[in-house]
């Protein structure tokens, strides 16, 4: 199975490109996050023309919002909240022979890393310590599962342009490494990118708009990712980050998309 996962930015506004994705890399399911449209908006047709038939979504207006588009069936789907909030940040789909996928959008955090006096700080470590309590009690580490999405978290030194720059700037912060970290290990998580590209390599799925040149710069950020269970880690077949995509126009996202193959 072929799995991409992608903060598309609004996929009303970029669902050319999630198409130009469909057409060139030829996934099975496609996880999309900050989506930032209500269910009753969002654009089935072009991927049901293009036999991406089952889709699952989690919407609200103007703001975060998860999608997951597949060729595949599936047997159901799932919305979970968060904190106390209904914000469509999860949603996962079963399929038929029973592997779970999961496609997240944690919460990016605001600007300062002190949850003392930033809210957005505190939801973001809040959301983290509730999954991370929530797995161990609600599945096990012998269940097929893949874990996708955009977790605004950069974990390694290398998934950072400037680790001692970023220290202190929300996504690679240590607290949030840790908390990361914590969920990750509830299951055994496997880290499918750097499964086939070594830590010591630096890797990167976001550029900032700020940056007048992102490629020339090249201050990256890797936010986001595909984790699987034990069972599925022998499983892994390739790995692709499509940095390209940060290119395509019209009106590239900052994201790129991750692209994995894995035999289920």
């Amino acid at each position: 199975m072929r799995i991409a996962t992608w903060n598309i930015n609004s996929v009303r506004l970029r669902q050319e490109l999630v198409l130009r994705l469909i057409d060139e890399a030829a996934p099975d399911i496609v996880c999309l996050q900050e989506t930032k449209t209500p269910d009753h908006s969002f654009p089935h047709q072009p991927f049901v023309d293009r036999g991406y038939r089952h889709i699952a979504i989690a919407g609200m207006k103007g703001y975060n919002g998860v999608a997951v588009i597949s060729r595949l069936p599936f047997e159901s789907h799932e919305i979970r909240h968060w904190c106390g909030k209904e914000d469509c940040r999860h949603i996962a789909i079963r399929l038929p022979d029973g592997v779970e996928v999961h496609n997240l959008y944690i919460p990016a955090g605001g600007d300062i890393p002190d949850p003392a006096v930033n809210e957005k700080f505190a939801h973001k470590l809040q959301f983290l310590d509730e999954m991370t309590a929530w797995w161990p009690q609600n599945r096990t580490r012998d269940q097929k599962m893949i874990l996708v999405g955009d977790l605004n978290i950069a974990p390694l030194e290398n998934d950072v342009w400037s680790h001692k720059q970023l220290l202190d700037v929300v996504s690679h912060t240590p607290i949030e490494v840790e908390k990361l970290g914590a969920m990750q290990s509830t299951l055994g998580w496997v880290d499918s990118a750097r499964t086939f590209v070594p830590p010591e390599e630096k890797l990167y799925t976001w550029w900032s708009y700020r940056a007048a040149d992102w490629e020339l710069s090249n201050r990256g950020r890797r936010l986001d990712h595909i984790w699987v269970t034990p069972p599925l880690a022998g499983g892994l077949k390739a790995h692709r980050t499509l940095r390209e995509a940060r290119g395509w126009e019209p009106k590239p996202s900052d994201h790129v998309p991750v692209v994995v193959d894995v035999e289920i």
